[in-house]
Order: structure tokens, then sequence, then C-alpha cells
């Protein structure tokens, strides 16, 4: 592969994010690794490298990545750097944007396709990947000191264990 894969190429197993059958999960993940859904997802995806949606997965949202297998149901939008492949039991409702695609007999596909470069993902995303690339800045000891009684916690307890008002 390219040498822009290479940090995905050798990532190990425990380099992938998973969400597991049985799970719901709302609100936002970003990854710089793979990322492997089974569960229900609410909310957007974003991934680094590539995004593996299974045949029990329901996805209500929208998936930037740079690849994607896809055996699952959405109702959101692909933006894919390379190649999305929709497999033969996914039912998609959304637009794609991508650069490549796959489509094995029996996916059922009902949106907008438009097939873009390299340039037009990054300016079609660039706005949407907060902190994608950047490392967050780590969290200072007055951010993190919610010890009994400090104050600082809404949840904190006076020395008395009286819970302070409002």
């Amino acid at each position: 592969m390219s040498a822009n894969y290479g940090q995905a190429d050798s990532a190990g197993v425990n380099d992938i994010s998973r969400i597991s059958a049985g799970s719901v999960i709302k609100g936002e993940i970003t990854s710089p690794n793979d990322i492997r859904i089974d569960g229900t997802f609410e909310g957007r995806i974003y991934s680094q490298a590539k995004v593996v949606v299974g045949e029990k997965a329901v996805i209500k949202g929208d998936i930037i990545c740079n690849n994607a297998d896809f055996w699952g149901k959405i109702n959101g939008n692909f933006f894919v750097k390379d190649t999305l492949s929709l497999k033969d039991t996914c039912v998609v409702e959304g637009d794609l944007h991508i650069r490549r695609l796959q489509v094995e007999l029996d996916a059922k596909f009902n949106g907008n396709c438009k097939m873009i470069s390299e340039e037009e993902f990054n300016q079609l995303t660039s706005g949407s990947r907060p902190g994608m690339y950047e490392v967050p800045e780590p969290v200072s000891k007055e951010e993190d000191d919610f010890t009994v009684g400090s104050g600082k916690s809404p949840f904190s307890i006076s020395a008395n264990n009286e819970i302070p008002e409002a």
C-alpha cells in the first residue's frame, strides 16, 4: 500500500476500536486507527484508517474515513478518501462522497453518489474533523482536581457531609 496508509497498515489487533453487537452508542468517535462496528451507533465517525461495519450494525449519522467496508444499515452520509465497499447485505440511505466505489450484487443504495478527488475530500471534511489531526492538550492539575470539599466539582461534598446549594 501507499505511504499514506503506513500507520493503519502497522496497526495491531489492539489498535482497532470496536463497538460490539448489542452495544448502543450516541456521540462522536475519532480514531487514527481502524474502527469496527457491530452494534448501534448514532452520531459521527471519524477514522484516519478503515471503518468496518458488520452485517447486524445500524448507523444513524455520517462516516468520514480513508476506506470503508460496509455490510450493515446506515441512514447518513459517507465521506471516503479512497474506497467504499458496499457489501451484499448493506442498506444505505444517504449520499456518498468517495474516490472509488465497489458494490456487490444485492447491496441496496438510495441516495446520490459523487466521485471526488483527495483534494475535494480534504475540502469537504476540513471543517468537520475537530481535533482529527491534532493531539489534545493534557488536562491540567487544577482542572482535574475533584477532591471532596474542593468546591470545584458540582458533586463535591463539604467537610460536614452537606451538599452545597446551587
